[in-house]
């Protein structure tokens, strides 16, 4: 089992060294633990450092940055095979470390944006989803489906995301089973509020299904004419429009656990003076 390096850079310049190091902490934890827990062969220690001209070589970078496109709270993809992500990051917002969280442990299952899983079909039903039939095949992206920031947990005082386990793709569902890290997501190809899912229907065409307004029930989203020079996740992304990544973007936020998550990391601050 290769143990990758996973290294948060902070471009931004303002979020605290202190702060830094604790999450760092945190998400090395969820990456050397939780994960590979779940997901074999995924494991991982996370560091931080102050600028990318110290990075380790052949390290997986999560650079902090002030902006990203219209929609983006963050993005992984790889450079000539080389993985990386991005993630907005505010001293104002200290819930950055749910989106650092997702993008991390979805680089670390599928590095590159291709991997797929087949599994039953499913079809919006009323206020959610349900198993439908026929099969189609999923593009595994561990945190969409439960990505909202309301369904994050806690590693000391750090919030991070929850993330499908392999057992979300099985046929039927069974007592005692985890679908996620926490326990949310409770039967296979279930879709949270504030989540989406993408797959390949049986007609071979790109789908989605977005749950991105909570207030309303999911919604498919189909996409046409994929650049097939990219990986599939970031034809995707390309070809869901700055619209849908934007509503996905704001609707995604919980007040409640911004809330929360700054106090928590008020109470980490306040331990170290």
């Amino acid at each position: 089992m290769t143990l990758h390096q996973v290294v948060l850079v902070d471009k931004t310049k303002a979020i605290d060294p202190a702060l830094l190091q604790n999450a760092a902490a945190a998400l090395s934890l969820q990456a050397s633990k939780h994960l590979p827990g779940c997901w074999s062969g995924t494991t991982a220690t996370v560091s931080y450092a102050s600028n990318a001209k110290v990075l380790p070589p052949n390290s997986w970078p999560i650079y902090l940055v002030k902006a990203l496109p219209p929609g983006e709270g963050g993005f992984h993809q790889d450079k000539r095979k080389q993985p990386y992500a991005e993630v907005i990051a505010s001293p104002d917002d200290p819930t950055w470390t749910i989106d650092a969280s997702h993008e991390m442990c979805e680089m670390l299952v599928d590095p590159y944006g291709n991997r797929m899983q087949s599994s039953q079909a499913i079809a919006i039903e009323g206020d959610g989803v349900a198993d439908t039939t026929g099969e189609f095949s999923y593009l595994v992206e561990v945190c969409d489906p439960c990505e909202a920031n309301q369904f994050a947990y806690e590693i000391n005082g750090i919030a991070v995301s929850d993330f499908i386990t392999p057992d979300f793709y099985d046929t039927t569902g069974a007592a005692g089973v985890s679908y996620s890290y926490t326990g949310s997501v409770t039967r296979p190809r279930d879709l949270l509020k504030g989540g989406y899912i993408s797959y390949i229907d049986e007609s071979g065409d790109w789908q989605q299904i977005l749950w991105v307004d909570p207030n309303q029930p999911p919604q498919y989203n189909a996409l046409s004419a994929l650049n097939e020079s990219l990986s599939w996740r970031e034809a995707i992304h390309a070809a869901m429009g700055d619209g849908p990544l934007k509503l996905k973007r704001e609707r995604r936020s919980d007040e409640k656990m911004r809330v929360h998550v700054a106090s928590r990391v008020r109470e980490f601050m306040d331990r170290l003076k």
